[in-house]
């Protein structure tokens, strides 16, 4: 029997002896046991009855995990609330796979799809619609409060949520997001606690232009790693509203210190919540300074290694939208992928073209005249996850570009910029 370090209620203590069944006692020891290991004094509530997991993908190879999930299910234990799920590993209709591809991905990676999906329906998925990274959507609907205590994984899905909506989350992995939701319990550290949310950094943007999102998130990413940056300067071109396009542009920015580092809440000055009400009252004494200019963007540009077998190939796929686009990124991609055309004088796109959403924003998005517009140009709507797609060994050899910091450091994609990469979808490049 294990004995924790932390203090738990008469509640809590019983469900860990026992009095909730064997399978319950192993969830809370889980979550008991992961808390302890960050000096947690306590367990709090989950306030936010939606959670978030990232295993959404049915590798034949976890098998553990889908011995656990049949242990749940047989117990009859479902989480509290329901959740959503990062995206489906595969989408054989809307993106290119040759028939090699799909036997691949169907006969050996993801042959659990099935049996995995059936397991997340028995303990509470959301719905069918539920797999996407980026579940604070507004068509997802999965948008806690500030300072809601939430129970998620997917470093994306967390750092938005820290960051943009207040909430409060640690970068929990695969499991310990379903344990805490069953609980409807969190260990109290990190991010969860008022210090831990003080940022260590000053990040002073000195550019001459709005800088591109996922190269801003990596600079800070690789500079900062796990620690907390308060960003000075951004807000002199994103303004003081979390419109549309700032949600955005923070949704791809936070993605990329998330991936590219391993940031978990930044702060935007005159922008985000906490920043907003806190200012630099929330940077600890003795803070760090990093300035960032044009001269610094180029140089974390040009920094990126080029991981195609052929340095010099020109690409043959490119995936537009990790994390998920939203409705309105939809739509400006649409009309920027049209204007693209008509500088290079062409009707179709030049190379294979996939951008990626969730399902509840495909849906809407279908629903507009633009999905039509966006379909004429040759390009594809998906809502798989790119980074599965790459998953395949035989994508290793294919020169695929990508618009999506995240995409490049997981895999051998190529990142571009957005106008670099529009130049050669419009066949200018």
């Amino acid at each position: 029997m294990y004995t924790p370090k932390m203090e738990l209620t008469e509640e809590q203590r019983g469900i860990l002896d026992g009095s909730q069944g064997p399978v319950m006692a192993s969830v809370m020891q889980t979550i008991v046991m992961f808390g302890d290991m960050f000096d947690a004094k306590r367990l709090v509530k989950v306030t936010h009855s939606r959670g978030h997991l990232v295993t959404s993908f049915g590798l034949g190879l976890l098998k553990p995990l889908y011995s656990t999930m049949d242990k749940l299910v047989q117990a009859g234990i479902k989480v509290k609330g329901d959740f959503t799920i990062d995206p489906r590993p595969v989408d054989f209709e809307n993106v290119p796979y040759s028939l090699l591809d799909k036997l691949i991905n169907s006969k050996i990676l993801y042959t659990a799809q099935k049996h995995y999906e059936e397991q997340l329906k028995a303990v509470g998925i959301k719905d069918a619609n539920a797999f996407t990274c980026a579940c604070y959507l507004d068509e997802v609907g999965n948008i806690p409060g500030p300072g809601d205590i939430l129970s998620w994984a997917e470093s994306s899905a967390v750092v938005y949520a820290n960051s943009v909506l207040g909430a409060r989350c640690n970068r929990n992995s695969g499991m310990l997001d379903l344990f805490g939701s069953i609980l409807g319990l969190a260990p109290e550290f990190g991010f969860l606690t008022d210090e831990g949310r003080k940022a260590t950094w000053k990040v002073i943007i000195k550019t001459s232009s709005l800088p591109e999102a996922q190269v801003l998130g990596s600079a800070i990413g690789m500079k900062v790693i796990e620690d907390v940056p308060y960003v000075v300067g951004l807000d002199k071109w994103l303004g003081n509203k979390l419109d549309d396009r700032a949600k955005g542009y923070l949704k791809d920015f936070g993605a990329a210190t998330a991936s590219n580092g391993a940031v978990g809440l930044y702060h935007i000055e005159g922008l985000t919540p906490e920043a907003v009400l806190q200012g630099q009252d929330l940077l600890k004494p003795g803070f760090k300074e990093y300035v960032i200019d044009d001269k610094e963007l180029e140089r974390v540009y040009r920094s990126y290694p080029v991981m195609w077998p052929d340095k010099d190939a020109k690409p043959c796929l490119c995936f537009i939208g990790c994390p998920h686009l939203s409705y309105a990124q939809l739509l400006s991609w649409t009309d920027r992928i049209e204007d693209a055309l008509k500088k290079g004088g062409r009707s179709k796109v030049a190379i294979k073209t996939v951008l990626t959403t969730a399902p509840d924003v495909a849906d809407r998005f279908k629903k507009s005249e633009a999905y039509s517009r966006l379909m004429a140009t040759g390009a594809r709507l998906a809502c798989i996850c790119p980074l599965m797609y790459t998953s395949n060994p035989l994508t290793k050899k294919r020169p695929i570009a990508t618009s999506s910091n995240k995409l490049r450091t997981y895999s051998m994609a190529r990142y571009y910029k957005d106008e670099e990469l529009l130049a050669m979808i419009g066949g200018q490049a």
